[in-house]
């Protein structure tokens, strides 16, 4: 078994006891909640007329059924359902005492965007949230996990989880990133080379010289999809990216307080001597934009590269019948596949970061013709900063849609998805088939720089072909600064 890395020392810091069935009871330091998973449990908890344990490391919000249009959130919601989870959140949050960042909040958005920018999610901490990309917090030294409605029950009724010990597979990622390659990327490719189901029974660390190139919201990107190789959580040690990042966030420690939290981060860090269970090495040297072709994040070339053939992938059945989906050939490229629609945002790519990036590609050009171009900050907060940067403008100017914060189309629950066959790039992180609301739609992940440039292009394109704001020598948000 793995010791001293990070994940053996947040473990036993957190672990309350042994449990009778092998399991360790695990503390938990911040509770994320939204409207969809957290009504059941707040009617367990009623049931047996117990109280919210710990109100104050437990942070809500309303992310994945809220419209995304302005006209489409007024009170009552259109569709009934999404209204009642939305009501029940209100009054669950209201009588536990739990701080609710709701409509009415210039804060609101998912979970796992407001969670890390407001500064709740810190280094050494265990983070549970009733969806799975709760992985995203391990961008901060965290362990975070997706956890289901009886265990959200158990947290608020104790503070505590039980749960089994993963064992520890450091994922070195080699190399230095070239232009126009990023950190989705990067976890599209970790994918591909380990398998949906290879972390399996893993958390996974990762690191290596294209990892601390990172800045943190690309960390946060790659934390984000690790549970799409399979992996129960995936992080990142932490270091002065991680620091520089926290400091000033709204919820973070200030001054003396922040610097004694940081001698606690930095001792949770893994050892230099610390032991894996497994150890392997991806290379990310000369790598291309990934494009998946398939219905799933394993099933990805790079966009210059050829659509393998079924017997040359880790499962045959399951490519034939992607393949037969997606309509993609085997030998093809992914270049010039055309696209219906371009979806910018989610927990993965729905970052401040994400949208100066595809702005850079967008800057004076336009979206094609018959393209339907969303943009979905993934909270209030990252669509006030790209407001005041002017950022937003580049994106009407070139024809996009631009929205509310919310999870929007990555799993439609919402009026935003995908209509009869529609073809979409998307900076989402799950591609399997109907998971953007139609069961003939078809969904190739990227990064947004490639959806910008899918947008422009009305075909998957290689934004390596792109001349951007940056080459011409000043960037959209520098322009805005110094204007």
């Amino acid at each position: 078994m793995s010791e001293g890395t990070l994940y053996d020392k947040v473990w036993e810091r957190h672990k309350v006891a042994d449990l009778p069935n092998g399991q360790d009871q695990l503390f938990i330091g911040l509770h994320l909640v939204h409207e969809v998973t957290s009504p059941q449990a707040f009617g367990m908890l009623r049931e047996r007329d117990m109280a919210v344990a710990f109100p104050d490391r437990t942070v809500a919000t309303t992310d994945h059924i809220v419209p995304t249009t302005r006209e489409g959130r007024e009170r009552p919601l259109a569709d009934e359902r999404a209204e009642e989870m939305l009501s029940h959140l209100e009054h669950n949050t209201e009588e536990a005492g739990i701080r609710f960042f709701g409509l009415d909040d210039d804060r609101q958005g998912i979970a796992h965007v407001v969670g890390p920018e407001l500064g709740f999610v810190q280094p050494g901490m265990t983070v549970v949230c009733g969806d799975s990309h709760t992985s995203t917090h391990g961008a901060f030294g965290a362990i975070g996990m997706g956890i289901g409605t009886s265990q959200i029950r158990d947290v608020f009724a104790t503070g505590s989880i039980s749960a089994d010990k993963k064992a520890v597979r450091r994922v070195e990622v080699t190399g230095e990133l070239g232009d126009g390659v990023g950190a989705k990327d990067v976890i599209l490719h970790v994918i591909r080379e380990l398998g949906v189901d290879g972390g399996v029974g893993h958390v996974y660390e990762y690191g290596g010289e294209a990892i601390r190139s990172l800045d943190m919201e690309g960390r946060l990107a790659v934390c984000n999809m690790s549970i799409e190789g399979g992996a129960r959580a995936g992080y990142i040690n932490p270091d002065e990216t991680t620091y520089e990042y926290l400091k000033g966030r709204e919820f973070a420690p200030e001054g003396e307080a922040f610097e004694e939290r940081k001698e606690y981060w930095e001792s949770i860090r893994s050892d230099e001597d610390a032991q894996y269970d497994d150890w392997v090495e991806v290379d990310a040297d000369d790598l291309a934009p990934q494009v998946s072709w398939g219905t799933n994040p394993e099933q990805v070339v790079g966009v210059d590269e050829p659509v393998p053939e079924p017997s040359e992938t880790r499962d045959p059945d399951a490519a034939e019948s992607a393949q037969a989906h997606t309509e993609v050939r085997p030998g093809e490229t992914m270049e010039g596949h055309e696209v219906d629609v371009a979806f910018l945002g989610t927990c993965t790519n729905g970052r401040v970061a994400d949208f100066r990036e595809a702005a850079r590609v967008l800057e004076g050009r336009e979206v094609a013709d018959d393209v339907r171009a969303l943009a979905v900050p993934g909270s209030g907060t990252v669509k006030r900063t790209l407001e005041a940067e002017g950022i937003d403008q580049v994106f009407k100017d070139a024809g996009f849609q631009w929205r509310e914060a919310g999870c929007s189309m990555c799993l439609a629950m919402n009026d935003d998805a995908l209509e009869g066959d529609e073809v979409c790039a998307s900076s989402s992180n799950r591609n399997y088939v109907g998971r953007q609301g139609s069961t003939e739609g078809r969904t190739h992940l990227m990064s947004p720089a490639m959806v910008a440039a899918a947008a422009v292009e009305g075909a998957v394109t290689d934004v390596r072909a792109f001349d951007t704001a940056d080459e011409a020598g000043e960037s959209v948000a520098d322009a805005e600064v110094d204007g």
